[in-house]
């Protein structure tokens, strides 16, 4: 719902700015030297959220930090992504409002002015949209820019008529009343595909919002982090939000690569029947061969968070078999017993097999094999 322009009263003491940053050392300096010189009136902190970057960007902010106490360095290993470094920097903010930026330059230091003044006239959260009359996109190919305005309808259409009026659900740009969002920050699921969307569904409609205009630049330094991981990621996050996020998002994805298992497997069935094996021969080899594929695609979009490489790789595959063998072989026996008794059709016997593996298989396989809860 809009906000009220009746000023709230907050006498505030400072302000916090969140910085996520991956290999952002041709930049960061830029950005912090900018904000600091902004926002001079205020007593400020920029909390740079690190996610342990490889090309210097955390000993570059360390020694800006040692120069300046306002600059704090928040380092993580064995910890990344974007939602999460957001969630994780607004925790730790010690000031009542709070900035969240993309620390690459396309995000105006200038619009944190603009966000503060909104919040103390009684905004709870105000975004940075590319998308209002007065905004600017100078950053954004005209296919990203397509891409995000898909983005953006499929968004209006999953969240909660309140924010309906938003134009931009996709924006990294947000300012927020910590005093009031806190426990919704606390609930945000940092496997979303953005923080802003997952906050907005778990407010359930009941912040007062509103967006000024966002002058979107080219980023200064090295090129877009957005992947086929991240619109994985935003499919997940509608149909989450569809279902009313009873099942958890990694049971979702690893749900829907199944289901690209069950092709895999059917389609190899087929191949190697025509070769001339019989069912019970093909069967076999179609399962590993689906296991494979669906333990490649989960490592790569539903565990990304902790995305196995080399010699890891090829022990999380074997891990992933061996958890995969005894619900493996109910689904050859399953299948070959409706194969010879039921019914001599092999799609549909492998499918009364398939559907009994899958419970196992997500539990089995986070634990064991990607070390989640």
């Amino acid at each position: 719902m809009p906000y009220t322009t009746e000023s709230n009263d907050i006498d505030i003491q400072g302000l916090s700015i969140i910085l996520p940053t991956f290999n952002e050392v041709g930049s960061i300096e830029t950005i912090v030297s900018s904000l600091l010189e902004l926002t001079n009136q205020y007593r400020v902190e920029i909390l740079v959220v690190d996610d342990d970057s490889q090309d210097g960007t955390s000993d570059l902010v360390r020694k800006l930090a040692r120069q300046d106490s306002r600059i704090k360095l928040i380092q993580r290993v064995g910890r990344s992504g974007l939602a999460s470094a957001i969630k994780e920097g607004l925790i730790a903010a010690i000031y009542p409002f709070a900035i969240a930026m993309d620390s690459d330059g396309q995000h105006q230091p200038s619009s944190v002015l603009a966000a503060v003044d909104h919040l103390h006239h009684g905004a709870e959260l105000v975004i940075g949209s590319r998308f209002l009359i007065n905004s600017e996109i100078h950053g954004l190919s005209e296919r990203r820019t397509e891409g995000s305005n898909l983005a953006n309808r499929l968004a209006r259409w999953s969240l909660p008529n309140n924010y309906c009026h938003l134009t931009d659900y996709m924006s990294g740009f947000l300012a927020m009343d910590l005093e009031r969002c806190n426990q919704l920050i606390r609930g945000v699921d940092v496997n979303g595909f953005k923080f802003l969307y997952e906050l907005l569904a778990i407010s359930k409609g009941k912040l007062r919002t509103t967006e000024i205009p966002l002058n979107f630049q080219p980023r200064l330094h090295g090129s877009s982090k957005l992947d086929y991981a991240v619109l994985w990621d935003f499919v997940i996050s509608l149909i989450h939000t569809a279902l009313f996020r009873l099942l958890p998002r990694r049971a979702i994805s690893f749900g829907l690569v199944g289901v690209s298992g069950v092709v895999v497997q059917l389609i190899i069935t087929s191949l190697v029947m025509t070769l001339g094996l019989s069912f019970q021969q093909a069967l076999p080899i179609a399962v590993i061969s689906a296991a494979s594929s669906n333990y490649l695609i989960n490592n790569s979009l539903t565990f990304k968070d902790r995305r196995q490489y080399g010699q890891r790789l090829l022990k999380g595959l074997l891990k992933f078999l061996i958890v995969a063998s005894l619900p493996s072989l109910a689904n050859i026996g399953l299948a070959t017993v409706f194969y010879n008794l039921v019914q001599a059709n092999a799609v549909v016997a492998q499918l009364s097999g398939i559907f009994v593996v899958y419970i196992w298989n997500y539990a089995a396989s986070s634990r064991f094999v990607w070390n989640t809860p």
